[in-house]
């Protein structure tokens, strides 16, 4: 039975929100974890691009289409935060990172944060990252059940730990860490939101308590490394306590005014930064390998495209030789949005294309679903790097249409280094192997928090004959 969120004031010409509740704090929580894409288009076709339902405990309005977003993301008249919205599902485990701060204080933070993905820190970075790159992606071990994610996962967090902490780990260490992140993520979408113990909120407060506890051990020595003035940035450590890595630049980071991070602000930016890093990395790549094998004619063209480079190893100014790999990413990410929602918490009575939105409600803007929106998406289910291509750029039909990196203010920071780093690892699978799965093959995407293979997508994994 369709019924309204809030009556909108008299007069404003406003119309209030539609939707159907269900059953009060669960109503569609199931069925969208389930089938996200499904759910956002039989509610687009019943109440159009604003509705509103019971969402994992909330009143939660979404809202569909590039058109909704836009007004949502730039949030003109500061209606929308983000630290409540996002404190609700992560906040006790991510507690104070950049993205879950708001207004003057996130961009006091970011103006800081800056200064620690300047073109010289990702060019440092990028050099840092090439041999950990190859030893990982070398170790691979060709034949048939080669988990694509799960190695993926591995080595992006070994990256992460060597390229944004400069720390040396034991493998047990690196585990634990690697574990307390995972428990960290999955604890944002859990169904019991309070510590019992064994169960996923639980676990994450636990997580969150190993990550603290190990970053600010290693704090101290990174502290020593001294203040980074006015965005000059070093290609090298500056001395053996310092460093040219993530942690040591947000610890070093000065704005010309003289603004710097506490220690607090520290250790809460670094883990979120490496959730955000490993993690979102992890689901873009992992989605590129497999529509790769999916669609061997574009394995093979990224493959002769990472050959005609005539380089082991690309360096920082060759990553606009990898057009192919940035339109395959760039579908990859519209097929499947790591972050595949945005939640924003209305702070004040506001209104979106129309609709009267009152202070308190939950809104959510999806992105795994815009990006299948046939309404601007032609053929939307298909894989189709094409899209990106410089002659056709399907996504320039609306400045939001492809957002997975969000918008306005709050626009990931670190999207420059994702993309450095997907193609430079890529670069190094395409010159060394050729996977594929089996025909018909359909992978069992887990959309209960982000996005993820059940089964870890096995493929076969053949080492060409003629590599590095």
């Amino acid at each position: 039975m369709t019924s309204v969120l809030a009556p909108p004031p008299q007069g404003s010409g406003l119309k209030p929100v539609p939707g159907v509740p269900g059953v009060p704090y669960i109503g569609s929580t199931l069925a969208v974890m389930r089938d996200p894409i499904g759910m956002a288009r039989k509610r687009y076709e019943q109440y159009g691009p604003v509705a509103w339902g019971w969402l994992l405990g909330q009143r939660t309005v979404t809202v569909q289409g590039p058109e909704a977003a836009q007004v949502v993301l730039v949030n003109r008249d500061k209606a929308f935060a983000n630290g409540p919205a996002w404190s609700y599902f992560i906040g006790p485990f991510f507690n104070r990172g950049i993205m879950l701060l708001d207004f003057e204080e996130h961009l006091h933070h970011r103006r800081i944060m800056q200064e620690a993905f300047t073109r010289p820190r990702l060019q440092s970075y990028m050099a840092a990252m090439a041999p950990g790159i190859v030893k990982g992606v070398e170790a691979w071990e060709p034949g048939d059940g080669f988990k694509v994610y799960d190695h993926v996962k591995q080595l992006t967090l070994d990256l992460a730990v060597d390229v944004f902490m400069g720390v040396e780990l034991d493998d047990a260490e690196r585990d634990r860490v690697n574990g307390a992140f995972i428990d960290a993520v999955r604890a944002g979408t859990a169904y019991v939101r309070f510590p019992v113990p064994g169960l996923r909120w639980h676990r994450g407060l636990k997580a969150r308590k190993v990550l603290e506890e190990f970053f600010y051990r290693h704090l101290p020595a990174k502290r020593r490394g001294g203040a980074l003035r006015g965005g000059t940035t070093p290609h090298a450590p500056r001395d053996a306590s310092g460093g040219s890595d993530l942690f040591a630049a947000l610890c070093q980071a000065e704005t010309d005014d003289g603004e710097r991070f506490t220690d607090e602000d520290v250790v809460n930016h670094m883990i979120f930064a490496l959730m955000a890093a490993h993690d979102t990395t992890t689901i873009t790549m992992t989605s590129m390998a497999y529509y790769l094998a999916k669609h061997p004619e574009w394995q093979e063209r990224l493959r002769q495209e990472s050959l005609d480079l005539g380089k082991a190893q690309p360096g920082y100014d060759d990553l606009d030789h990898f057009s192919g790999i940035d339109m395959v990413m760039k579908e990859s990410l519209r097929m499947v949005a790591p972050v595949p929602a945005l939640p924003r918490k209305v702070v004040k009575d506001t209104s979106i294309l129309g609709f009267h939105i009152p202070a308190g409600s939950l809104v959510v803007v999806p992105m795994l679903s815009n990006h299948h929106m046939a309404e601007w998406w032609p053929d939307p289910d298909r894989f189709d790097p094409g899209r990106f291509s410089a002659e056709r750029r399907e996504d320039k039909v609306h400045k939001y249409a492809w957002s997975p990196f969000g918008g306005g203010a709050h626009k990931c920071i670190g999207m420059y280094f994702a993309g450095m780093q997907v193609k430079t690892i890529l670069h190094q699978v395409l010159q060394r192997y050729r996977w594929s799965v089996p025909a018909g093959y359909e992978w069992p995407l887990d959309t209960t928090s982000l996005p993820s293979p059940k089964d870890g997508l096995p493929v076969r994994l053949e080492r060409l004959e003629q590599s590095p």
